[in-house]
């Protein structure tokens, strides 16, 4: 990311406007369908400031992208100890935020096809993975390669996401559905993470 001397407060501001502008603009259309006009007129910007800020659309796209990673990481932090909540609290997540999921999948969709989806993966997840493994040796998770665990209870907790292949739910729906959705939810990664 290109970055000028330190930003003044309007200056600030400004870059604050492209970033949720960029948001939803790349959670709506990805990369390749996001248009830097349609970013600049919802900021009440121009390219220039654009580029000035972030140097180019992709550069955008991997500073919203980050963030987005890093909201998660911060909002919902794993609990080994509780896989389930973790499930529970990730689905919670999606509700809230629709968006942020949508990025990650058009990063996977235009950008990382196969293999991990983040780049610096062992660095984003050293702390879960040491997080499960300790549960592991307490023998309060299944054996197994940490990551496996990892990978799905998120994939888990992503059932009924707004990038499902089955269903995606809204905030909209029904408090008892959502209540209903999180007792199975719960009720199934206890049971794929119970140590045997």
């Amino acid at each position: 990311m290109t970055e000028g001397p330190v930003l003044n407060a309007r200056g600030e501001a400004t870059r604050r406007r492209m970033l949720e502008a960029a948001t939803a603009e790349f959670a709506e259309h990805g990369i390749a369908g996001a248009r830097v006009d349609r970013i600049v007129a919802a900021a009440q910007s121009n390219k220039a400031q654009l580029y000035a800020y972030f140097g180019s659309k992709d550069a955008l796209f991997d500073t919203v992208f980050d963030a987005s990673i890093d909201r998660i990481l911060d909002v919902v932090p794993i609990s080994a100890d509780d896989l389930a909540d973790w499930a529970v609290r990730l689905y919670d997540d999606y509700l809230v935020r629709p968006d942020l999921i949508r990025l990650a999948t058009w990063r996977r969709l235009e950008r990382q096809p196969v293999g991990p989806l983040l780049a610096d993966a062992e660095g984003r997840h050293g702390a879960k993975l040491e997080a499960i493994a300790a549960a592991q040796a307490r023998g309060e998770v299944a054996s197994g390669e940490p990551f496996d665990i990892m990978a799905m209870v998120i994939s888990m907790s992503m059932a009924w996401s707004p990038v499902s292949n089955v269903y995606a739910a809204s905030s909209d729906e029904a408090v008892a559905e959502h209540e209903r959705r999180r007792a199975f939810l719960r009720d199934a990664v206890q049971r794929v993470v119970a140590a045997r």
